[in-house]
């Protein structure tokens, strides 16, 4: 029983692990799964039983169940959530086994059942995290309303929908909590009928209440985890970055994606520390970061975005650029353009 156990849990370890690791790019996780394989095989010493031990009590051929399978056994229709689901029951059931099974040997104390639990909050770690709504957009049109100076926010989204923008971050910092709702309900329909996703920027309750797609946290405001609550698994959330360690912590805390920046400086707001093309090469030269979804923010034009384009860095916000433009399509085509060449350098 002890011998068959370890192997099932160290598969069902080693499923999760290179979950984390392949699917999710997850240091933290892969780290924590490849730590608790290491305990299991220290615990299975403790115990007083040689790898040779084991080895001379299996029976692989005479094993009757060997050959019971049910029909669910075989059934990973949901992908990698059903593959991670069974590999954690898998391994949670195996060191029960293996936890009574040591208590029969007289060691009553031992590490097994801290592993299993570890497992649990892993399990859940890695099913949200796959459950994670899909954040990679190259680009991100910031919609402010006082900002569109030559056409209407519903001409500016077919504009920058037309042009292959993939999301409308709705950025409204004056208007008050009734009028943000009417206007964001109307731009989530807009948006939604061109197949765009659709962020609230700061309002967790009005992008609950409007049906948007997510919401974009500011340093100031809500944690993550407190937004989580409001809007559930299935919805987006982002946060502001300024540094290498915010984006670090942030992902660990749960953002589906990150602005970083301010990269240049702003036409709309004075920011006065500038993190520069350096600060997003610095993402890019981070093993853990350069695969997440992110969004390089504050004064991107078609003038400079050649210059984040070169970087690779996945994608950008803007916001005069194609706001205030006065041929929106034009501009926000120039820096979708910029962003889809295939020849960036890393």
């Amino acid at each position: 029983m002890i011998d068959a156990n370890t192997n099932r849990a160290s598969e069902g370890l080693r499923v999760l692990e290179d979950i984390a690791r392949f699917s999710l790019n997850n240091e933290s996780l892969s780290q924590q799964l490849k730590d608790l394989r290491h305990q299991l095989r220290s615990g299975i010493e403790s115990l007083g039983l040689s790898h040779t031990t084991l080895l001379s009590s299996r029976d692989t051929a005479g094993d009757v169940g060997t050959q019971i399978t049910t029909q669910n056994e075989h059934n990973r229709s949901q992908g990698m959530t059903d593959l991670a689901l069974a590999a954690a029951k898998r391994a949670q059931e195996a060191l029960r086994v293996i936890e009574e099974s040591a208590k029969v040997l007289g060691q009553q104390s031992n590490p097994f059942e801290s592993i299993r639990y570890a497992i649990y909050d892993i399990e859940r770690d890695l099913i949200l995290a796959l459950a994670s709504p899909d954040a990679k957009w190259s680009v991100c049109v910031l919609l402010t309303k006082s900002l569109c100076l030559h056409h209407s926010p519903e001409r500016v989204i077919e504009d920058a929908a037309r042009a292959g923008a993939q999301c409308i971050q709705i950025r409204e910092k004056d208007m008050d909590s009734d009028d943000l709702l009417a206007h964001a309900a109307k731009i989530v329909k807009i948006s939604h009928d061109l197949g765009m996703i659709v962020i609230i920027n700061d309002r967790a309750d009005i992008a609950h209440a409007s049906d948007a797609d997510g919401v974009h946290l500011g340093r100031q405001d809500l944690p993550i985890h407190a937004a989580r609550a409001i809007l559930g698994n299935t919805k987006i959330i982002g946060k502001t970055c300024q540094t290498i360690d915010h984006l670090h912590k942030a992902f660990a805390q749960g953002a589906d994606y990150c602005g970083l920046g301010p990269v240049f400086a702003s036409s709309t707001k004075s920011k006065p520390n500038l993190g520069g093309i350096n600060l997003l090469q610095a993402a890019m030269n981070d093993s853990e970061l350069r695969s997440q979804p992110m969004l390089a923010i504050s004064g991107i034009t078609p003038d400079n975005i050649d210059q984040i384009a070169a970087t690779g860095f996945p994608g950008v916000a803007i916001s005069s650029a194609v706001c205030s433009a006065d041929d929106p399509y034009t501009s926000c085509k120039a820096i979708v353009e910029s962003m889809q060449q295939p020849a960036r350098s890393h």
